[in-house]
């Protein structure tokens, strides 16, 4: 067991802590700089032509990590799929912005139809080419499950697409989105270990390489992940979290991602519903802390102490 939990966390870390020094100044030399909007913290404008699209770091040492796995435990490859999946949307629409400088990116409509194709995929794969049942294990409630029938298959796409639509809007202070989903890999982690699910490997990987891309990206940071990084995040923690029927614990380990989305949705609802006024300073949620006088480090600290809190809950909740 110590192979497929230690190892891949170390080999993970340490490629992406190697490869950091050699990927950020290629992106500096591509102009791969974020371009920050002048509607937003007023604070963040010191970051305009900080390198993004530092996600590829984080895909680089969970590729590298996972081929001396991959033939032993076949059960990664979904997760993998998944991961890559929604990181290549996120690169293309990182490209198209930061190197084509076309500032929309992907249109909405394409960001969409790509999630859908790349979901729509790992769901043919869990019906098709695996025994994992759809339902889901109902947290504080060991040995039942939750099973909708066919309605599990558009619940999937939901819980996925929002799952990683809300890693994409944590991904806006330095380390925030890293150091949350760094501890959902660690639940994750313990999970797959507990229940025999054969994934550790993958999920210690990219518990291994966030923690090495956080010595680039804690504040004030050297190198971003970009939509490369945060849509890939998003699509491991809902691949993971399928493979072992623990959907509905996603909530949980992901409460931040959870609020973050939210919080965009009702500040558009409120906007639209009162005629202009505004139900948060700003959102996401982290920004709304941050106009209110806390500093970024803060802001990461705070939220991933609560995540930490949850993920200890969710692992009770097995």
């Amino acid at each position: 067991m110590s192979l497929s939990v230690c190892l891949p966390v170390l080999i993970s870390f340490l490629v992406s802590v190697f490869l950091g020094p050699v990927i950020i100044p290629f992106l500096k030399r591509l102009k791969a700089g974020q371009t920050v909007r002048d509607e937003g913290p007023k604070s963040h404008l010191k970051k305009n032509g900080t390198p993004t699209m530092g996600g590829i770091l984080i895909l680089s040492a969970m590729i590298v990590t996972s081929l001396f796995y991959m033939e032993d435990y076949p059960e990664i490859k979904p997760i993998l799929l998944m991961t890559l999946g929604f990181g290549l949307i996120g690169f293309l629409d990182d490209y198209i912005k930061v190197i084509l400088k076309r500032s929309m990116g992907l249109t909405p409509i394409q960001k969409m139809a790509g999630q859908l194709v790349v979901t729509g995929l790992f769901a043919y794969y869990l019906l098709k080419c695996t025994d994992i049942s759809l339902a889901a294990k109902i947290p504080f409630m060991p040995g039942k499950e939750l099973d909708l029938g066919w309605l599990n298959i558009p619940l999937l796409f939901f819980i996925v697409i929002g799952t990683v639509n809300g890693a994409n809007f944590t991904d806006g202070l330095d380390g925030l989105a890293a150091s949350v989903t760094v501890l959902a890999a660690s639940f994750l982690s313990a999970a797959a270990i507990g229940t025999g699910t054969r994934i550790e490997p993958v999920t210690c990987a990219v518990a291994g390489a966030l923690l090495g891309f956080l010595l680039f990206n804690v504040y004030p940071a050297s190198v971003f992940m970009g939509d490369t990084g945060s849509l890939a995040l998003g699509g491991f923690v809902a691949a993971a979290a399928y493979m072992m029927q623990l959907q509905l614990f996603i909530p949980i380990i992901g409460f931040i991602y959870l609020i973050e989305v939210v919080s965009v949705i009702l500040q558009v609802l409120f906007f639209k519903l009162t005629g202009g006024r505004r139900l948060f300073r700003m959102a996401p949620l982290h920004h709304h802390f941050e106009l209110g006088g806390w500093s970024e480090t803060r802001i990461v600290a705070f939220f991933s102490v609560v995540t930490a809190i949850l993920c200890l809950v969710a692992l009770i909740a097995i």
